[in-house]
C-alpha cells in the first residue's frame, strides 16, 4: 500500500488517479488546499495532518505501508516571504514528523515533491541538476532543506528516496474531471483560461523587457500527467532497488514566454485576451528551462505533450466548473 500525503491537491489527485491502476492507495490530507472529491473514490481517503504524530502512527500500525509520497507542501512564494513560518512548520517540521514515523515503522522509501525554487535564479539556459542551488525565498529554502535532510537519512538511516523538482507544471486530466484549483490562483495558463471564459477583467503581464525574444518572461511548462508519470517510475526504480537516493529535474526542456502561452490559449480557445502590461516583479528571473535528460537516461521518463496539449487538456476542465 501507498500512502500519498497532500493527495487531494493538484499534484496529488493526478497521481492518485493513475496509481490507483496499480495499486492500493492511502490518501492523508487536511483539505486546507486540497479537495476530497478530486481524490479517485478507489483510494482510502484519511482527514488528517501529516505534522500530527498520533495520526501518523495509527495509519502507519494499520495499513501496511511500503512506501510515502509526498505532495502536501504549502506552496506560495510569496505568502513564504511574508510568512515564513507557516512554511518551515509545515514544510520542514511536520514533514520531519512524517519522516520520524516512517523509519519508526520501518518503511524506507520516500519520493518527495520538490521544486525549481531550489534553484533560485540561475545563470544557465538550460538547467540541470548539476546548476547551484541557491533558493531566494522561504519557499525554496524549505524544499532545499528537506532535500538535504533526506540526504542525511538515507546516509544514516538507509531511507531510499528520490526527489523530483518540478517546474510549471499545468494542465487538467484527460477525463476533465480534475484540474487545476487554486484559491487565489496564481499560475499564468488558468489564470488566462479564467479570463477567456469572463470571469477575470485582463491579464496582466508583468514585465515587456527581458532578455528574450518578445521581452516577456520564459518558462518550461510540464503536463500534470506527465508528472504523475514520472513519480510512479520513480516508484517503481525504489522499490526495485534500482535507485535508493536520486534527484530528478521534470520540464519539457522547452520554454515558452508569456506572450507564446498567451497566444497559445487564444489559439485552442477560439477567443481573444484582453491583456494588459504591468512593472516587473521583484525575483523574476527572465528564462527558467529544465534539462530532463538525467531522468530520461536513468528511468526513461520524457514529457509527451506539447503546450498544445497542456491547455486543450486545461480548457476542457475549466468549461466545466462553477465559477
Amino acid at each position: 500500500m501507498i500512502l500519498v500525503v497532500g493527495g487531494a491537491g493538484y499534484i496529488g489527485s493526478h497521481l492518485v488517479k493513475e496509481l490507483v491502476e496499480t495499486e492500493e492507495v492511502i490518501v492523508l490530507d487536511h483539505l486546507s488546499t486540497g479537495h476530497r472529491e478530486a481524490v479517485d473514490s478507489r483510494a482510502i481517503f484519511v482527514e488528517g495532518n501529516l505534522g500530527n504524530e498520533a495520526e501518523l502512527q495509527l495509519i502507519f500500525k494499520r495499513y501496511p505501508i511500503k512506501a510515502v509520497m509526498h505532495f502536501a507542501a504549502f506552496s506560495l512564494v510569496g505568502e513564504s516571504v511574508i510568512d515564513p513560518l507557516k512554511y518551515y512548520e509545515n514544510n520542514v517540521a511536520s514533514t520531519l514528523t512524517l519522516l520520524k514515523v516512517m523509519l519508526e515503522n520501518h518503511v524506507k522509501n520516500f519520493i518527495f515533491s520538490s521544486t525549481a525554487a531550489t534553484y533560485g535564479i540561475p545563470t544557465v539556459d538550460m538547467i540541470d541538476e548539476k546548476t547551484a542551488t541557491s533558493p531566494i525565498n522561504p519557499y525554496g529554502h524549505s524544499k532545499l532543506l528537506i532535500e538535504q535532510i533526506l540526504a542525511d537519512f538515507h546516509a544514516a538511516y538507509g531511507l531510499n528516496y528520490v526527489a523530483l523538482r518540478y517546474f510549471n507544471a499545468a494542465g487538467a486530466h484527460e477525463s476533465a474531471k480534475i484540474g487545476e484549483s487554486h484559491n487565489p490562483e496564481t499560475h499564468l495558463i488558468p489564470i488566462i483560461l479564467q479570463q477567456l471564459l469572463g470571469h477575470r477583467e485582463k491579464i496582466a503581464v508583468f514585465g515587456s523587457d527581458y532578455e528574450t525574444p518578445d521581452g516577456t518572461c520564459i518558462r518550461d511548462y510540464i503536463h500534470v500527467d506527465d508528472l504523475a508519470s514520472a513519480h510512479i517510475l520513480a516508484l517503481e526504480a525504489l522499490l526495485s532497488e534500482k535507485k535508493s537516493a536520486a534527484i530528478y529535474n521534470l520540464g519539457n526542456g522547452l520554454g515558452y514566454s508569456v506572450k507564446e502561452v498567451i497566444e497559445m490559449c487564444e489559439k485552442v480557445t477560439g477567443i481573444k485576451a484582453n491583456v494588459e502590461m504591468a512593472e516587473r516583479r521583484a525575483g523574476d528571473p527572465a528564462r527558467l528551462v529544465a534539462s530532463s535528460e538525467k531522468i530520461f537516461s536513468e528511468l526513461g521518463w520524457k514529457a509527451e505533450r506539447n503546450l498544445e496539449q497542456i491547455i486543450t487538456d486545461a480548457w476542457k476542465w475549466h468549461q466545466n466548473q462553477l465559477y
